[in-house]
């Protein structure tokens, strides 16, 4: 190969690589930047708090400082009602929605006032779900309930649902609290926002 062509392709490939890092930098800005904003105060239909891992019947402690944050906001009469989504991972006996139905209703949350998205298996399939439920109750809007580092590919599947968004991140959520959970919660949301980008999962 000519050494004026090794050349180009090496200039190629740096380009090409600051490019991905500068993306990625971007990504990792925005993620945190949108995880800072609570728009709590916002009019909305719903509130919609997102699955996490349980075991057995109980939350883990994720999954309970979102469940917390959307029972409080509920109960300040931030929207009428409270959605809860989340299927089962392989080995489970319940839905996450099914933990996080109980969870509300034991801390003040009434039945009627809760909606079930029990078969979700990631993100965007719950998100999907949850516009199907609000369609046909005539829902436009969500304030929606997740950690600091999952709001800004929350909202962007959202959006593209036709759901008008609104975030309210937990703020004690431990995978926000503790640095080096936090920074793997990031780059899992860079990866992530890249997969939805290009396949729409």
């Amino acid at each position: 190969m000519p050494r004026s062509l090794r050349a180009s392709l090496f200039r190629l490939s740096l380009a090409g690589l600051a490019g991905v890092v500068a993306v990625a930098a971007y990504t990792t800005f925005r993620i945190w930047q949108q995880g800072q904003v609570d728009e709590e105060g916002r009019p909305a239909d719903a509130i919609v708090v997102l699955g996490a891992a349980h075991y057995g019947n109980t939350a883990s402690p994720v999954f309970a400082a979102r469940l917390d944050h959307a029972v409080e906001l509920w109960l300040n009469h931030a929207a009428p009602w409270l959605i809860v989504t989340g299927g089962k991972a392989p080995g489970d006996m319940l839905a996450e929605a099914d933990v996080a139905r109980e969870y509300a209703e034991d801390r003040g949350v009434p039945p009627s006032a809760i909606l079930a998205e029990r078969t979700g298996r990631d993100t965007a399939e719950s998100l999907r779900n949850v516009a199907w439920i609000m369609r046909t109750r005539g829902l436009r809007s969500a304030l929606f309930v997740s950690d600091r580092t999952h709001m800004l590919r929350v909202l962007r599947v959202a959006t593209d649902l036709g759901i008008v968004s609104y975030a309210s991140p937990t703020p004690t959520s431990p995978a926000d609290l503790d640095p080096p959970a936090r920074l793997e919660a990031t780059l899992h949301e860079v990866g992530a926002l890249a997969w939805y980008l290009v396949s729409g999962r």
